[in-house]
């Protein structure tokens, strides 16, 4: 069992990156794999809506999506975690998982997901809202805690500081492992959840 993780921010050891290593230091002692991606600071430029992926099977512009592509088909669980840029999440991590899940044809039903924001102060709300948003058009569950996922900090290590932060990653981490053996165990005494054999799609202007 694995959880991809990928860190949105452009720096490197930054806040985000020491909410990330609570979380990882929480999935080792549960037995669960982790690989983390750096994102933030790549150069991933936006979706173009050209709709070549649904004949390639991949996206058009060959960079960091279509490496973390198969990583996401083969884990059990997503973590999306982003600085707060204007009570948003960095644009490179937006412009990377906009491709990412629209361009990847493989079925994301009952992959755990969780989203961490990172911030001074403010917009960490809104920007977890947001991300969430990549797990639930996906039938991806999403991972709670005991308080909203976030974590603060300004200064590069602020974030160890922020011991009620911290514990909320730890608590997500666990709570994002329980579901993901759950539902392990779930597809193997029952399988997926039954699909409708034809998808409706609506439009709102004809």
């Amino acid at each position: 069992m694995k959880v991809l993780m990928l860190n949105g921010s452009p720096h490197k050891n930054g806040n985000t990156s020491v909410a990330l290593r609570e979380m990882e230091n929480i999935f080792a002692e549960e037995g669960i794999e982790t690989e983390l991606v750096q994102v933030g600071g790549k150069d991933i430029r936006g979706c173009i809506a050209c709709g070549a992926c649904s004949k390639k099977g991949s996206c058009v512009f060959d960079d960091e999506v279509n490496l973390i592509a198969p990583e996401f088909e083969a884990c059990s669980g997503l973590v999306i975690a982003s600085p707060v840029y204007y009570a948003s999440a960095n644009a490179t991590l937006i412009a990377l998982l906009d491709r990412l899940f629209y361009s990847t044809q493989f079925d994301k039903t009952m992959k755990v997901g969780a989203s961490v924001a990172v911030a001074r102060r403010g917009g960490t709300s809104a920007t977890f809202d947001e991300l969430n948003k990549y797990f639930t058009i996906s039938g991806m569950p999403v991972a709670s805690s005991q308080y909203w996922n976030s974590v603060h900090g300004r200064l590069p290590g602020e974030a160890e500081q922020d011991e009620e932060g911290l514990q909320t990653m730890r608590t997500l981490a666990r709570n994002m492992t329980f579901l993901m053996k759950s539902i392990a165990l779930g597809k193997e005494a029952f399988g997926l959840p039954d699909k409708e054999t034809e998808r409706k799609s609506t439009n709102f202007i004809r």
